[in-house]
């Protein structure tokens, strides 16, 4: 047999190696040997955002998940990672505007709608081309034949028809309602994409007749009449709900009512509040329980309205100080802590602090009750009354859906009790645009909203562009919105397969998909979402597991970020280490949930992990000889490693069926690395000097070779071709390829 070159170099066989899989073809299920006679097993890639380059977690999500499919694949199974890209249309277009802006000084406003919108597209197609090749080098054994796209034509036809249906039921529905407004971005955003940070403020506490109230934003009380209590603090047992006082506030005299009510904290300063309803979401549920006017006192860019006197046309964060100051020389003002530090609402996606404004959206009812069409999901009947909330809750509850690790299911059911209606429209111009029309002959000068009394009012939803209305024969505007990134993404494990045709071959072959993988903090963006959209539409659910990664930390267990200078590029330390080592230290000590710590000298010590196979096959393949691979176990040294590699077999398939991959990985690394090549090895140079144990020594070590390959394979793809290619070069491989190879089974009796 061929001797092997002394070292492993990743550089020169990684490339070679990922095209010869994919001219394989393997990649596409249905083109594995014997593809009708398996059983099919079904991945959908959770879709990076085409907002630049892939980071250490998307390394991590892609092990993770071709882990996963290369085990499948072995097993026997038509396994099916479906890969894809988000258009992610706020982050992409805020990264967009932010690179405008820095160059050019220039904002969307300043192009027309379609113009700036191939900007965007220009952007996201590089991003796309960059993520799908750092995918690629990541040994990603996804079906590239079927790769979707969030903001392609099936996408949109499929969440056009999505928008229907539900408008249709009743479940879409446009009203004003209290939402997530970003004043910067100029557009609302959804409750789940809220990220708090703390902030240090001053926390003004104030005379309001006859109590105090304390805030930090005293610019949003211009509009406060009502001061809420509640109804079993004894300390104001004397005040009736409904009470009418008259006291003086920052403009003068007012009339405030007094009103009980249970969302008061008892336990919070003095106990009572005043409420401003038109921006804040608790207190505008309080004004609509109680019937209480509502009034707007700032407007979308953060300026304070007329209602402020003379603080009208300034800005809130201008205003703030000058406001305190009138308050303090009326005499109002009790006393201010400096050192107030609270969480203050940001949009995750860029930046902008949110100011909570009523405007007339469209939103999804999670409340309304619909009937199921048909039904596949146990417990639930075709024809059936139910909400999109009884659905999400009841398909996990009944163990239909199993997320793990176990206790994320609590966190999920406590999401699910407080899940408020979802707003789902956007001030933005890319992404999905709202599939409604208004006949021209009846929207008002202000914009899309239909006047009854005009001869035409037509509101139209379409899967289709129309230019039409169906009704007059006029022509149509479409609604300016676009759609939430989540409503198109929410689709995704049935769109990708070709609903809404419901009689796709895909979609019959490989829908429910058997594991959906991703991190644990897009629980609620996602993953929520996903059993929303697809129980409703399809009377399925989307995936029978959630295995929930933790996020990639440093090595003291500190977020990434550039400005820490702690950040790990995947592709630097593929350069340097390979894909494998990289991928290994990822994985080996990544327990489902928890955040992965991660050094360079953990992947440092994967590399040599490599070496030290490479070694073992060059040992092997130097000191072995083409063989009829026929061995019987002859030494005690032969029997512990052939027991070992048994057990090593049966646990580490038993620990990938449980989802346990770092303890399949260690399994393994432990086998490797001290039973095959500290002990065994070193017994069979001894073996070998014995002319009647020689030949039986070398068939065990071609065994313990091949078997190991195997095992690690999954998890160290491309070292494992590698040497696989080069025992087929001998005539020693079973298979042309080891990733369409048998998975191995126990050899114990």
């Amino acid at each position: 047999m061929q001797e092997l070159p002394k070292a492993y170099d990743h550089s020169q066989v990684e490339d070679k190696i990922y095209k010869m899989w994919l001219e394989s073809g393997y990649f596409n299920p249905d083109k594995l040997p014997d593809s009708e006679k398996r059983e099919p097993f079904t991945i959908i890639m959770p879709p990076p955002n085409v907002t630049g380059t892939l980071h250490i977690g998307h390394a991590l999500f892609a092990t993770i998940q071709d882990i996963l499919t290369r085990y499948q694949r072995m097993q026997g199974k038509r396994a099916l990672w479906l890969p894809g890209t988000d258009h992610a249309a706020i982050a992409t277009q805020s990264k967009v505007e932010a690179d405008l802006y820095k160059k050019e000084r220039k904002t969307r406003f300043d192009f027309p709608r379609e113009e700036f919108l191939k900007l965007v597209e220009a952007f996201a197609q590089s991003s796309h081309d960059t993520i799908v090749g750092q995918l690629k080098r990541l040994g990603a054994s996804a079906d590239w034949s079927r790769e979707a796209y969030t903001l392609d034509a099936p996408r949109t036809l499929a969440v056009r028809t999505a928008f229907k249906r539900m408008y249709e039921d009743g479940i879409i529905y446009r009203g004003s309602r209290i939402v997530n407004w970003d004043p910067k971005l100029k557009t609302t955003v959804s409750d789940d994409e809220i990220q708090y940070v703390e902030q240090k403020d001053p926390f003004f506490t104030f005379k309001y007749g006859p109590f105090e109230i304390g805030t930090v934003r005293p610019e949003t009380k211009f509009g406060d009449k009502y001061v809420v209590m509640h109804p079993n603090d004894q300390r104001y047992a004397s005040y009736k709900h409904g009470q009418k006082i008259e006291l003086e506030w920052i403009n003068g005299p007012l009339t405030a009512t007094v009103i009980k009510d249970e969302a008061a904290d008892m336990e919070f300063g003095s106990g009572v509040m005043t409420i401003t309803p038109a921006h804040s979401a608790i207190d505008f549920e309080i004004a609509q329980r109680h019937g209480l006017d509502i009034e707007q006192i700032i407007d979308d860019r953060g300026v304070l309205l007329p209602i402020a006197g003379e603080f009208a046309g300034q800005h809130i964060k201008k205003a703030r100080a000058a406001i305190v100051e009138k308050l303090k020389n009326k005499g109002l003002l009790v006393k201010t802590d400096e050192h107030y530090v609270h969480n203050v609402a940001t949009n995750s996606r860029g930046g902008g602090i949110i100011e909570p404004q009523i405007k007339e959206q469209w939103f999804i009812d999670v409340n309304r009750e619909f009937t199921m069409r048909h039904s596949e999901i146990a417990g639930i009947q075709t024809g059936q009354r139910v909400t999109l909330k009884q659905l999400m809750r009841h398909v996990v509850s009944e163990g239909l859906v199993k997320i793990i690790p176990g206790h994320f299911e609590k966190i999920y059911f406590h999401w699910i009790d407080n899940l408020r209606d979802w707003c789902i429209s956007r001030q933005i111009w890319y992404g999905h645009r709202i599939p409604v029309y208004y006949c021209k002959q009846g929207i008002s000068n202000e914009g899309q909203q239909p006047d009854s009394s005009s001869s035409c009012s037509q509101q139209i939803v379409s899967t289709q562009d129309i230019t039409q209305c169906p009704n007059c024969n006029g022509p149509v505007e479409q609604d300016s919105d676009t759609l939430d990134t989540w409503f198109s993404s929410g689709l995704w494990t049935f769109s990708t397969l070709g609903w809404p045709d419901e009689n796709a071959k895909d979609l019959k072959m490989y829908h429910p998909t058997n594991v959906l993988e991703t991190g644990y903090d897009i629980l609620f963006f996602w993953v929520a979402r996903m059993i929303l959209m697809t129980t409703y539409h399809t009377g399925q659910i989307p995936f029978k597991t959630v295995y929930l990664h933790g996020l990639v930390r440093d090595k003291d267990r500190q977020k990434m970020s550039k400005s820490k200078g702690n950040v790990i590029d995947p592709l630097g330390v593929i350069d340097t280490y390979g894909t494998d080592a990289l991928r290994f230290a990822l994985i080996f000590s990544t327990a489902a949930g928890n955040d992965i710590p991660l050094a360079e000298d953990k992947i440092k010590g994967m590399k040599h992990f490599g070496n030290k196979l490479w070694n073992i096959a060059r040992f092997i393949m130097t000191n072995v000889p083409a063989s009829d691979y026929k061995f019987e176990a002859k030494t005690e040294a032969d029997k512990a490693i052939l027991e070992a590699l048994a057990k090593t077999t049966d646990t580490v398939t038993k620990h990938l069926d449980n989802f346990m991959l770092h303890e399949a990985a260690q399994e393994i690394y432990q086998f490797v690395w001290h039973e095959l090549a500290d002990i065994y090895l070193e017994k069979s140079k001894e073996q070998f000097k014995d002319e009647a144990l020689k030949i039986n020594t070398e068939k065990i070590l071609l065994h313990q070779l091949i078997w190991s390959l195997k095992l690690l394979h999954p998890f160290m793809p491309f070292v494992t071709e590698h040497i696989w290619q080069l025992l087929k070069a001998n005539g020693l491989a079973s298979t042309d390829l080891l990733m369409v190879a048998q998975w191995p089974t126990s050899t114990r009796r």
